[in-house]
């Protein structure tokens, strides 16, 4: 979530937040710096690294590597990769236009401008390939799936309608076309596994889910009537069982991925039961867009925000084997609240924090006991964060030799200082926290 394009706020710091891919910790970019915060736990923001020499607008860490890109507002168009546990640069590249949005995966770094994208290999970053003349997309709306196997870039075919492009990362081939909605697109996002492809357009009442790479619909999903909502995210859950959505109103909507035709059939007991079953049975007989709006799903479990109008991003995610909904707000606060995957309803909000990483924490009252065990391991075991603020305490790195500049003509210049860095990342060794594993091609 990039607030650049929000207003500065006098008040706040706050440029920048982001869950990385896998919601194992979050980036948070603002005026001064930016902080890594790990995820691990609920009772706490525990604190991973920090930079404070620079105002960062972009900030993407690499699922739980030490590997981090970082744009900042005093030079837009510079794009850094950073080993932040060593504090030194491995490479940086300067485009043509101020840099938008950068997502990254274990195989690709994609940079997308406003009429363009950059597709580099995260292994040495050299640009594979440069998808020119795209649609405005002021922006930088796009998504990148995070499975090797399946590892596809969405990004608006439109700006007109609801057009979405889907492109191979790795073939560096256009795979399909997915005319979505009939109005721009607002948000969109992959699942884990590369296999559906959630939309909202700018109108933001209904959420399609699509099948990738053959783009067919599968599910979709009524957010509301109102008018005027804007949908600032959409997130699966891990397993691609369920789907969040947050948009500048104060509810967030969970809906349970599922086909009507695998739900058990359930006895009628009641004239409701009764009713509903003579309106899904009439519907054939009914206009079109009636029709459509009874087979729409609706939303599983909501949460509620305490402001609306306010910018925000959410994350579906398993902490401490509790099934957590996520959010992090423009008002600077992270939210997390307890989510029943089975019975669902309104979620219960239990605990808020600041993401700035201060102390100040607001529990909530009806929260203060609840039945998810204990929320820290006996003995004294190390945290996450505290493990990775240890890990690299040795010397430091010696001066490397400076690398000759690469000029790829109007397209990207780059520089890479530490040759040996991007190996030295280990993105297949054990050491790093936790273990990642990377296809080699």
């Amino acid at each position: 979530m990039n607030l650049t394009s929000e207003g500065s706020d006098p008040n706040s710091d706050l440029i920048f937040v982001n869950f990385n891919q896998d919601c194992s910790s979050l980036a948070v970019g603002t005026k001064k710096g930016y902080k890594l915060f790990s995820l691990s736990a609920i009772e706490k923001l525990d604190k991973i690294y920090e930079q404070d020499n620079e105002d960062i607008c972009i900030v993407e860490r690499l699922f739980s590597s030490s590997l981090v890109a970082v744009v900042s507002l005093t030079s837009p168009r510079k794009l850094k990769v950073c080993h932040f546990k060593k504090g030194t640069e491995i490479c940086n590249y300067s485009y043509s236009n101020s840099i938008l949005a950068v997502k990254l995966n274990r195989l690709r770094l994609i940079v997308c401008l406003e009429e363009s994208l950059y597709i580099h290999n995260i292994r040495d970053m050299k640009v594979l390939h440069t998808i020119r003349d795209t649609p405005p997309n002021p922006v930088g709306l796009c998504a990148l799936s995070i499975n090797n196997d399946n590892s596809y870039l969405a990004y608006p075919g439109s700006n007109q309608i609801g057009e979405v492009q889907i492109f191979d990362t790795v073939n560096l081939r256009a795979v399909t076309m997915i005319p979505a909605h009939d109005n721009p697109l607002a948000a969109m996002s992959f699942s884990s596994h590369g296999e559906m492809i959630a939309t909202a357009s700018e109108k933001g009442t209904v959420i399609r889910v699509f099948k990738v790479p053959d783009g067919c619909k599968i599910f979709e999903f009524r957010r509301g009537v109102k008018r005027c909502v804007q949908i600032s995210c959409l997130a699966f859950s891990t397993d691609g069982l369920y789907l969040c959505s947050s948009s500048n109103t104060e509810t967030v909507h969970i809906f349970k991925l599922e086909n009507t035709k695998d739900k058990p059939q359930e006895e009628s007991h009641g004239w409701m039961d009764y009713l509903s079953q003579a309106v899904k049975s009439s519907a054939t007989y009914l206009p079109s867009q009636v029709s459509d709006m009874l087979k729409q799903g609706r939303a599983l479990a909501t949460a509620r925000l305490p402001n609306s109008g306010l910018k925000n991003i959410c994350a579906l995610s398993m902490i401490q084997k509790m099934p957590r909904l996520l959010v992090a707000s423009q008002d600077g606060f992270l939210y997390i609240y307890n989510m029943d995957p089975v019975e669902g309803g309104e979620c219960t909000l239990l605990k808020q924090h600041k993401l700035d990483g201060s102390l100040e924490c607001i529990q909530n009252e009806e929260s203060s006991v609840h039945h998810d065990g204990p929320l820290v391991q006996p003995g004294g075991v190390a945290s996450y964060a505290n493990t990775v603020r240890q890990h690299d305490d040795g010397s430091p790195d010696s001066s490397p030799d400076p690398m000759h500049h690469g000029n790829l003509g109007d397209r990207a210049t780059g520089n890479n200082p530490l040759t040996n860095d991007l190996e030295r990342l280990r993105l297949d060794d054990d050491n790093e926290f936790p273990p990642m594993t990377h296809k080699n091609d």
